[in-house]
């Protein structure tokens, strides 16, 4: 925690600074007719102020210049928009709780922890005060309960991209009660929320959040084809989803994404080992079934965004065939086993290594030492 004592010196630094940098130092801004008397940080323009603390850009300083007085107090819960406590290593449930009643136009908060220590009750006074509230990392948050999902459903409709990867004791169904009030989520992390994520949760936020862009559900092993095919359904934005680790998906899951998310740009599947070439061919099949024309050929009105797979996770997947993958790379230029752009991560698949990217093959056959194969899908 930052002490005040250490806050005078840092805002000390800070005057000195500018006022020797404006030309004159203290002296002049004494003197000047112009000017208005500054005699310390404390009288500084709180315009000035809010300058200082986003040029210190340290979050400990901005929690404790809260507490300087009243004044300092209602610019900042005014002006601070974006606040991580992430360097908090001890008592960041009582710092929050603290702070949350200050701080009610924050949109972006991150409470990222090294060990555990939020509690409900931080949760909630953050769900109390901040309305407004777009962005929430509360990732390894082992101590949470299903009151705090509860508490920001309530409270923060407006959350738009929610982490809660690690926390383990959430319930399926106070997932399902958060899907039906922050209709906004765009970005959802559930990784490791092994009976939070379950197909009927999938299924609820297939129902209620149709802008849903990014689905982590990495080692939710209870997660199955149905979650997955109403996700595909119900989602049809989604760009990224990590299915690494949920072990129970077949064909189905891929076949259904590769039909109904033709936006789709990422995709983990390690260690579903229950992915076949069917579902490799139906990836590379999606570009014609795609309502635009070829997926991975599609550009919109930015050049920048592409249509098409570019991140692909098959590691682990042993039953695949060099044929079937090499099809899904031959489809979307933006998939690589280059050193260089490794984007196809194939590890663990020994039966894979003949397959290669267009820049793979083309320096393979410059080498002489691959000769091109065709194949049929």
């Amino acid at each position: 925690m930052v002490s005040a004592r250490s806050l005078d010196g840092e805002l000390d630094s800070c005057f000195r600074s500018l006022t020797v940098s404006s030309g004159g130092g203290r002296g002049q801004a004494e003197t000047s007719g112009d000017m208005p008397t500054l005699s310390g940080w404390k009288d500084l323009p709180m315009e000035l102020l809010m300058r200082i603390i986003s040029v210190v850009g340290d979050d400990r300083i901005v929690v404790v210049a809260s507490g300087v007085c009243t004044g300092w107090r209602d610019a900042l819960g005014w002006g601070v928009t974006n606040l991580s406590l992430s360097w908090c290593q001890q008592n960041m449930n009582n710092l929050t709780i603290s702070f949350a009643h200050k701080f009610t136009k924050l949109q972006v908060l991150t409470l990222r922890q090294i060990k555990p220590q939020l509690e409900d009750s931080a949760v909630e006074a953050v769900a109390n005060y901040c309305y407004d509230l777009r962005e929430l990392d509360l990732s390894r948050s082992f101590r949470l309960s299903d009151r705090s999902l509860y508490a920001l459903a309530n409270g923060c409709p407006r959350l738009a991209k929610l982490n809660i990867s690690g926390c383990s004791s959430f319930s399926d169904s106070a997932l399902i009660y958060l899907s039906c009030h922050c209709k906004n989520l765009k970005c959802l992390n559930l990784c490791g929320c092994v009976k939070a994520a379950t197909d009927e949760a999938l299924q609820a936020i297939a129902r209620n959040c149709v802008h849903m862009q990014s689905l982590n559900l990495g080692w939710c092993e209870n997660v199955s084809d149905e979650g997955v095919t109403s996700l595909a359904s119900g989602c049809p934005d989604l760009r990224a989803l990590d299915l690494c680790g949920c072990v129970l998906i077949t064909d189905e899951s891929v076949i259904a994404l590769a039909s109904g998310c033709p936006h789709l740009r990422s995709l983990g599947m390690y260690y579903c080992q229950n992915i076949t070439d069917r579902a490799m061919y139906s990836l590379a099949n999606s570009c014609v079934k795609s309502k635009r024309g070829r997926w991975g050929a599609v550009r919109s009105s930015s050049s920048k965004d592409i249509d098409g797979l570019a991140n692909l996770n098959i590691s682990q997947c042993t039953a695949l065939t060099p044929p079937a993958v090499q099809a899904v790379c031959d489809s979307f230029p933006s998939l690589h086993t280059c050193p260089e752009r490794h984007s196809l991560i194939i590890s663990g698949c020994l039966s894979l290594t003949s397959v290669h990217c267009a820049c793979g093959l083309q320096r393979h056959r410059a080498e002489g030492t691959l000769q091109p194969t065709s194949h049929a899908y």
